[in-house]
């Protein structure tokens, strides 16, 4: 959905994107969830691991593998935006701050080390992320073109999108804590006869639940209680719908895991930041500008943008399990020479 969604939004002609068309309203409207199932599911897979590691506290190697991880996927967020020029020449555009998706995730990663760290004692850990969820999608309308004038600009952009950002930390973390909080019931009940069959129906029917009910509920609220940010939020209600959308999808996923085993899945499902790093080589040019957007940008025909996406996305994926491929024999090879050195400086020892 990244690769496809990236790259037709990117190159598709404007005379294409007819939003009174029946096909493009589907195509964006499922290219909308894709950002929402991205972070709901980095989320639910740190957090799984983390739970699954039996060990407590600063001792359980996830969280530690959490905050390399975290920082190394902020470090990535502004890499892939610095372009040659900059490392040069000194020369830098405000934009090579802006953050997106990487630095989002990356930062949403730490929070949860810091939430696990700080509440893995008590039982509110769960209820804690949960209510994260509800009050920053409640809340999103007021604080999404807040001005925030006492911080530098460059941290600025984690916490509002008005000088810039992409992605802030709000309201995309709620999806981040909604995945963690999916997770605790997956370690918890996983065990539980018919989970697999009875959980995921519950998640379906709260899915749709709020894709076609959030609204209204939202709306009745407000005349109960008179509070304002209940009609302001149904008024622009896209995230409790959006959420909706994933469990949905979670669903349906978790109906068809026995399907989509296949090795090629779980070899792509390893090496989603590499392919991320490549799609934006590729497409967006990143150091050398050199990307394809410069030369197709708004340019192709609807036969030509689903044509290139396809061989976007075979090629993307190829390259990056190529390329992991190459490293690995390379490390196997490195580590059976150290082996080898090791077991003959073993054998001359013991002999002396």
């Amino acid at each position: 959905m990244m690769l496809q969604g990236h790259f037709i939004s990117s190159l598709l002609a404007n005379k294409f994107k007819d939003t009174n068309n029946t096909a493009y309203q589907i195509w964006d409207y499922f290219r909308g969830i894709t950002a929402p199932v991205f972070f709901t599911i980095t989320g639910f897979v740190f957090f799984f691991l983390v739970l699954k590691d039996k060990s407590i506290g600063n001792k359980n190697k996830r969280i530690q593998k959490g905050l390399t991880r975290g920082l190394k996927l902020i470090g990535w967020g502004y890499l892939l935006r610095f372009g040659i020029g900059s490392l040069l020449f000194g020369y830098y555009h405000e934009s090579y701050f802006y953050t997106d998706v990487l630095q989002i995730i990356g930062v949403s990663i730490l929070v949860l080390c810091m939430l696990y760290l700080a509440l893995h004692k008590y039982k509110i850990l769960g209820i804690t992320l949960f209510i994260i969820t509800i009050l920053s999608f409640l809340f999103e309308r007021m604080y999404n073109g807040m001005q925030i004038s006492y911080v530098p600009v460059v941290l600025s952009h984690y916490f509002t999108n008005v000088n810039g950002a992409v992605f802030s930390l709000f309201p995309w973390f709620g999806y981040v804590s909604m995945g963690a909080f999916l997770a605790i019931l997956f370690v918890k009940h996983q065990d539980d006869e018919n989970f697999y069959f009875v959980m995921p129906m519950y998640l379906g029917v709260s899915g749709l639940f709020l894709m076609y009910f959030s609204s209204p509920v939202l709306f009745y609220l407000h005349q109960i209680t008179g509070i304002d940010i209940f009609i302001i939020s149904a008024e622009y209600n896209y995230l409790f719908a959006r959420l909706g959308d994933v469990l949905v999808l979670f669903t349906l996923f978790v109906y068809a895991r026995n399907f989509i085993k296949h090795p090629i899945f779980i070899e792509i499902g390893k090496v989603t930041l590499s392919v991320y790093i490549v799609h934006h080589i590729i497409l967006y040019g990143s150091w050398f500008n050199t990307g394809i957007i410069r030369i197709y940008y708004n340019s192709l025909t609807l036969t030509q943008s689903l044509i290139g996406a396809i061989i976007f996305m075979i090629l993307v994926t190829y390259l990056v399990l190529k390329y992991r491929n190459v490293v690995n024999n390379f490390i196997a090879e490195i580590q059976l020479k150290i082996n080898y050195q090791y077991r003959v400086a073993k054998v001359v020892f013991t002999r002396r």
